[in-house]
């Protein structure tokens, strides 16, 4: 069964015949946040039931989000808000990626588009920003984005910078433009295209499995999107879970040539892990 409770019965049958029928047995659980577990900074209803059902049985559990402009610690608190109770060390974001990215390339100077928690994970890193001469141009996602910006990166990039973004969401919650829109003036200036860590990136899954210290085989990926969780989890060989409380919706499956392991109406309904 993959279905909770009083539900619509039409529902029901629409998401069944959809259904792909995967492993019963899940040791480790990668999941998105924003339209599974948050909408907006509101929890959605059973979403705390899930995380706990999971921490009760011992689910080794990573929160991976695409948007950079947040630390875990500001992830944490934010969940905390609604009653979710996690500790920093549950979340993963595009910015801990695209720094786990840049450590193992040549070149520790890079001209920055993004807030505090890209650049953190910079500095941490040994990273230097600047608008001399850099390596690297990134771009995470910033309320301050302006003309000047997009014309230093197009011309650093033109000189040999090496382009770099966070995650390939063109939007956020509320349609604010997020990486990909704030990349795509940059990439008609200068003709190229960065490098885009986030989800459906194989990269950052690589990172996230090596964050939990598993294997793919032994890990399912619950999202609500089907171009950039369900698709990240199939690239990288991960079982995947579709939700219907956010952007992607049964309507919406017969644009893709794929198709998820499970789909539920939400997470509190998932039943196989």
């Amino acid at each position: 069964m993959i279905f909770g409770n009083g539900r619509d019965s039409e529902a029901k049958q629409s998401i069944q015949e959809h259904k792909i029928q995967g492993s019963p047995t899940m040791k480790s659980i990668i999941c998105d946040i924003d339209g599974v577990l948050l909408h907006d900074n509101t929890v959605i209803p059973g979403a705390e039931r899930f995380i706990n059902r999971v921490l009760e049985a011992g689910n080794p559990l990573l929160l991976l989000t695409n948007y950079p402009s947040q630390t875990p610690s500001d992830l944490q608190n934010r969940l905390e808000a609604g009653g979710i109770q996690l500790t920093p060390n549950h979340f993963y974001t595009s910015a801990m990626a695209t720094a786990a990215f840049l450590e193992r390339q040549d070149g520790r100077k890079a001209f920055v588009i993004g807030e505090g928690a890209l650049t953190h994970e910079l500095y941490r890193i040994g990273f230097t920003i600047t608008d001399i001469n850099p390596d690297f141009v990134i771009v995470g996602e910033t309320h301050a984005y302006n003309w000047e910006m997009i014309q230093k990166a197009s011309h650093f990039i033109n000189l040999g910078a090496r382009f770099v973004a966070t995650n390939p969401d063109v939007a956020g919650p509320k349609l604010q433009p997020a990486c990909g829109a704030l990349c795509a003036p940059i990439e008609r200036i200068t003709g190229k295209k960065p490098f885009y860590i986030g989800k459906p990136s194989a990269w950052i899954m690589r990172a996230a499995l090596n964050q939990l210290d598993v294997h793919s085989e032994d890990t399912v990926i619950i999202g609500d999107n089907m171009n950039t969780d369900i698709l990240a989890g199939i690239q990288a060989g991960i079982e995947t879970i579709l939700v219907l409380t956010g952007f992607s919706q049964m309507k919406d499956l017969d644009q893709f040539p794929y198709r998820p392991n499970h789909i539920f109406p939400a997470v509190d309904d998932i039943d196989i892990l």
